[in-house]
């Protein structure tokens, strides 16, 4: 894994957004209700998406370590959203396999620590904002 990341996000109309990393590209946008045009998933969602992903490679990984295998593997994202404020205060990891249940909380204990997402949101993550002005004109 590089040690460095980049995504970038490039306004498509409305509230769609291209969101392109490495040579992948995908769209982000807000459902119908909320004034998008629901092609794609939401930035929310998206967030989700990497912490699921990225535990249940985590899990494959631990699981490998020790020989074993995690049939019908799959994790669950849910997020709560902190009452008003405009974030989530709770997101529930939920890990299912077809495997013994104490043997599968031992995993999930050992793949937590493999888990680049769920490292990043656990510690106190710095995030800077820096405008760049590409050309001067007044926003319409």
């Amino acid at each position: 894994m590089a040690d460095a990341l980049r995504v970038v996000a490039t306004a498509e109309g409305g509230w769609a957004t291209r969101v392109t990393m490495r040579s992948h590209d995908l769209i982000s946008d807000e459902p119908a209700t909320a004034g998008g045009q629901d092609s794609g998933p939401m930035p929310t969602e998206l967030l989700c998406a990497a912490l699921a992903s990225c535990f249940c490679m985590a899990l494959v990984f631990a699981a490998a370590k020790r020989g074993k295998e995690l049939p019908d593997l799959s994790v669950t994202v849910d997020a709560e959203r902190a009452g008003r404020d405009l974030r989530y205060g709770r997101l529930r990891v939920e890990a299912e396999a077809a495997v013994a249940t104490d043997e599968l909380a031992r995993l999930v204990k050992q793949a937590r620590r493999f888990c680049w997402v769920s490292n990043t949101l656990a510690e106190d993550l710095r995030v800077e904002y820096f405008p760049t002005v590409l050309h001067a004109r007044p926003l319409s």
